[in-house]
């Protein structure tokens, strides 16, 4: 499937396709309710055929849920395919089209139809906007956010809090700093996500002077506008100030998620301090936190970093389900530590459990590597990660292969004299 292909040729597929004949007695209401009874793609194209055969095709609910059913089975080119043959496609109907290539990753096709909409002169709705600022902000395209926002302002959509908060976001996840403190300041209303957005952004452009100052402002604050700063501070060089922040939000009878944990193990592995550490995980089991796995993958980086590894053993052993960073985290903490056997055993476990590694892992499996002393055993793992499992190396990855070399230069003194 390709889904790229030029806009022209939603003007040349071939109709025969869609030659409908005489209607039967099928009305859309069993359409629809077949189209959602499918179990698979098959299913959907044996019910579209039928859709075709009793001219239904061109009722509009129909198209947009055979398009929705397209995006779910990644069937993009046969989305293209029933949208080409409606007649005057309604708002709802490129709504979902421009949803589907934005949702499976083609945002360049999305924004394509976006232009498309409008060059038609298709009325646009605040619907239509927020998957094309999404698909603007998976090419970091501010640039083209402004152009479609101008376009929302132009519609009637100036002042629609949703749509602003979106643009903000997108121009804070691309660093325009400034474009997004403009239009905050320019906004007639601000919901409690608009001021957490800013935070956020704030936050995540290392800005916390700025942030600190937009919080203290903030007239209502919430769980995750406290850990929006928290999380902030834990990663700053300022990890003591996640601690006071979270004191502060105590007394505002504000109670932490799971994510304020997870921020404050952050803070308590930067300080290196066991001490904070196990009282936030023994915060966690008296409040029934569950230690899943985001909680618990912080457990183990931080018993790690504070030199526990036998507690962070413990989490990954009790832990009843485990992401691919939870198997990182423990890897690269045995290594890290210098159990190199222990950390080779994890990763073989980890591929008996039929879980696909990915380029951090053989970081953590290659550096464990380079504490055995053997080159060959670093250049197997690095061959292997490129053959079974096609991961291209990275720099990080060469990088161990180069230390190893230049331990054996080190111990062998003589040979790199003579060298």
């Amino acid at each position: 499937m390709n889904p790229c292909y030029s806009l022209r040729t939603l003007d040349v597929l071939p109709a025969r396709t869609f030659q409908p004949t005489p209607r039967s007695i099928f009305s859309p209401q069993e359409a629809l309710l077949l189209l959602q009874k499918c179990a698979n793609f098959k299913q959907v194209k044996q019910i579209h055929a039928k859709i075709i055969r009793t001219t239904l095709h061109h009722n509009q609910v129909i198209v947009a849920r055979l398009i929705r059913l397209c995006s779910s089975y990644r069937e993009l080119d046969y989305a293209a395919l029933v949208f080409q043959h409606v007649d005057n496609p309604s708002t709802f109907v490129w709504n979902m089209l421009i949803r589907t290539y934005t949702l499976n990753d083609f945002p360049h096709r999305a924004i394509q139809f976006y232009n498309l909409m409008v060059f038609r002169g298709v009325a646009v709705d605040k619907f239509t906007f927020p998957f094309v600022m999404k698909a603007c902000l998976a090419i970091s395209s501010v640039d083209k956010a402004k152009e479609v926002y101008a376009v929302a302002v132009k519609s009637g959509f100036l002042g629609d809090v949703y749509l602003d908060n979106v643009l903000i976001d997108l121009y804070m996840k691309c660093g325009a700093v400034d474009d997004a403190l403009k239009l905050f300041d320019k906004m007639r209303h601000r919901s409690v996500v608009s001021w957490t957005t800013v935070i956020a952004g704030l936050v995540l452009n290392g800005r916390m002077d700025i942030a600190q100052k937009v919080f203290d402002k903030m007239p209502t604050r919430n769980v995750v506008s406290w850990t929006a700063m928290i999380n902030g501070y834990a990663k700053s060089d300022e990890p003591e100030m996640a601690f006071k922040l979270y004191t502060e939000m105590q007394r505002d009878n504000v109670s932490p998620n799971e994510y304020t944990l997870v921020a404050l193990l952050t803070a308590s592995a930067e300080l290196e301090s066991l001490k904070l550490g196990r009282w936030v995980h023994e915060y966690a089991i008296k409040n029934g936190f569950e230690i899943g796995v985001f909680l618990g993958t912080a457990l183990i980086d931080m018993y790690s970093k504070c030199g526990s590894l036998e507690y962070a053993k413990r989490v990954f052993m009790e832990m009843e389900s485990k992401s691919v960073a939870t198997w990182n985290t423990m890897i690269s903490s045995l290594g890290v530590h210098g159990q190199v056997e222990e950390a080779i055993a994890v990763f073989e476990e980890m591929e008996r459990r039929n879980v696909q590694p990915d380029a951090i892992t053989f970081a953590g499996v290659l550096s464990a590597s380079v504490q055995t002393g053997e080159v060959n055993t670093v250049r197997t793992y690095l061959y292997y990660m490129v053959q079974r499992y096609g991961i291209e190396p990275s720099f990080e990855h060469y990088v161990c292969l180069f230390e190893m070399y230049l331990a054996k230069l080190n111990l062998e003194p003589s040979d790199r004299t003579s060298s």
